[in-house]
């Protein structure tokens, strides 16, 4: 790494964002009440949730460098997991608590892949908007409030729910805080902007898990195949695709004909989403 480099790394790291400090001090509030409440596998997800965004952000204000296979890989295993574990996790119990009408819990997957599908391809449009706030920051922190609260909702109903499908869901915070931060710092921004939306997940989902859903079960199957819908699309949205134009080949930083390095990545891509998903299996194997 250039001594440049390096000076540019110091200076992101010295640069402290306001709000991502303050996301952090409610986070910590939160946690002292979910303490006193007893609610142990929220207050885990929350807390590794931000350990691996925050995390992954200092790793990358520090490896300024090509780094498309590690990309790959990383995004892989964390949707590799995510889809298993939606699918394994949170499909069969929105069925199971439809009472009787699996329909409505199919429903409400649907509504869930068509919303997410939906408010990320409008998401996009904050690109071309005037914003006080980094375009790449507020999208990951619109997602992580969202993803908190339906996390939160989920749990607070169903405590019976381990912990694997929670750090199943936060898995792609590494990955996505690892870019995220990537993309800041070469843009000359401090990274801990990302303090925000790492801490996100926690706020909210501490917050929903004291929202209680309707026991009819036409309600809950909508509500849970929802979560399961928005889970899937998020899941889908970080599988790495090696093509022309996307981000994977952003980093490679090449100059005219890419296909043979992407074709190369595309076989990382299809072994990472695969092991990804195993680890579920095996994890799930030895809990269950």
């Amino acid at each position: 790494m250039a001594l440049t480099d390096i000076a540019g790394s110091s200076r992101n790291l010295r640069e402290v964002s306001t709000v991502g400090v303050a996301s952090v001090a409610v986070l910590l509030v939160l946690s002292a009440f979910a303490v006193q409440a007893g609610l142990w596998k929220l207050l885990g997800i929350s807390w590794v949730a931000f350990v691996a965004m925050a995390g992954a952000g200092v790793v990358a204000t520090y490896t300024r460098q090509d780094h498309a296979e590690s990309l790959v890989w990383g995004y892989g295993l964390a949707s590799g997991a995510m889809i298993t574990s939606a699918a394994v996790f949170l499909v069969p119990q929105a069925i199971g608590v439809s009472g009787g009408m699996p329909q409505y819990g199919g429903f409400g997957i649907a509504l869930g892949l068509l919303v997410g599908f939906g408010s990320h391809t409008v998401g996009h449009r904050l690109a071309h908007m005037d914003l006080p706030l980094d375009r790449t920051v507020a999208e990951l922190s619109a997602h992580s409030f969202s993803a908190g609260a339906i996390i939160g909702i989920i749990y607070g109903n169903m405590p019976e729910l381990g912990p694997l499908l929670g750090l199943a869901i936060v898995s792609h915070k590494g990955p996505a805080g690892y870019a995220a931060a990537d993309r800041l710092t070469r843009n000359d921004h401090g990274w801990t902007a990302l303090l925000l939306p790492a801490a996100g997940v926690g706020i909210t989902a501490l917050l929903s898990s004291f929202v209680a859903v309707p026991a009819s079960g036409a309600v809950r199957g909508v509500v849970f195949g929802f979560a399961a819908g928005v889970f899937l699309h998020v899941a889908m949205d970080f599988l790495p695709r090696c093509e022309i134009g996307s981000e994977i080949h952003d980093v490679l930083k090449l100059e005219g004909d890419a296909h043979q390095l992407l074709d190369q990545l595309r076989l990382h891509a299809v072994a990472s989403t695969t092991i990804g998903g195993l680890v579920v299996f095996v994890a799930w194997s030895i809990l269950a």
